[in-house]
């Protein structure tokens, strides 16, 4: 039984909104776990960065699922699935609901444009949604495919990406929530949060809401609880200083005369060894050790 996937759903049912920050690998899932969060976005746009592809359907299902799979095994919080369109039709999302499911993934996040997609902030990037009963049929056969009955599906409508308003992204909404979807995730590229309050302030759902604030960044914690927001979902930023301080560092070691010159700018080798759980196999290794020279095998 997935019980990553009951930890996610028990803390959707708390009072608290939950902090959710992204990663790419396992080990920067790692850090999101040591730093508190209460679960780990595994998203496409990082992952696909990690690869250096567009983040535009380009790899495949088993390729991220074989990410948020190392996510999950070195990892004890809850990983939530970016799946982008689902991959496919209906029997594409049956399969791959079954397969992370599998694996320990918490929940998976679907959304409602065509496929091939392209990213939702990508300025004159495609943003063509797929017809309402067509996402509907994805989310039915999610549904019906879940192992673990707690397994999260969360029906991301780009309604307002696609300029359509808020009467249509209430409108998807509602019918995602009436097909079995287990949270709604509003999505906006504005750089402020007011048609996402529109929408959180017209919605009359029973599901929880789910907001991803990259491009409004300066909302406040206490704004997205007054609007009945569940989640907040810090999707990029992680891949985002990654790139910015190895690009930084290497632009520094090219030019430099010893590696005296980056000591004080890179993580000490000993922090390293922690995360990997080193000193760990060390103690092992001296138990072992202890136990062989009582069995006569060591002198």
């Amino acid at each position: 039984m997935n019980s990553n996937a009951d930890t996610l759903h028990s803390k959707l049912g708390g009072n608290s909104i939950l902090r959710v920050a992204g990663a790419f690998d396992a080990m920067s899932a790692k850090l999101v776990e040591l730093n508190e969060f209460d679960a780990v976005w595994a998203g496409s746009f990082a992952i696909s960065a990690t690869h250096a592809v567009p983040d535009a359907s380009i790899m495949t299902m088993t390729e991220f699922l074989q990410v948020a799979k190392n996510m999950v095994d070195s990892c004890n919080i809850p990983i939530i699935a970016d799946c982008d369109t689902g991959f496919g039709g209906p029997s594409n999302v049956s399969y791959l609901v079954k397969q992370y499911d599998n694996v320990g993934v918490a929940g998976i996040s679907i959304e409602d444009k065509i496929f091939p997609k392209q990213n939702s902030l990508l300025d004159s990037g495609k943003q063509d949604l797929l017809p309402e009963k067509e996402f509907v049929a994805k989310i039915i056969a999610g549904k019906e495919s879940k192992i673990n009955q707690n397994f999260m599906i969360i029906a991301r409508t780009e309604a307002l990406i696609a300029g359509l308003g808020v009467d249509e992204a209430i409108k998807r909404a509602n019918a995602y929530e009436n097909a079995g979807a287990d949270a709604i995730l509003i999505h906006s590229k504005n750089n402020s949060p007011n048609e996402i309050f529109e929408f959180c302030d017209s919605w009359k759902g029973n599901v929880p809401l789910v907001v991803v604030p990259t491009s409004y960044s300066s909302v406040k914690i206490d704004e997205l609880v007054s609007h009945g927001i569940k989640m907040v979902i810090y999707a990029n930023q992680s891949l985002r200083i990654a790139h910015k301080s190895m690009s930084r560092l290497l632009r520094k070691l090219r030019n430099a005369d010893s590696l005296d010159e980056v000591d004080e700018d890179i993580s000490d080798m000993n922090e390293i060894f922690e995360l990997q759980k080193m000193f760990e196999i060390h103690s092992q290794e001296k138990e072992i050790e202890e136990k062989l020279k009582k069995m006569g095998y060591i002198n």
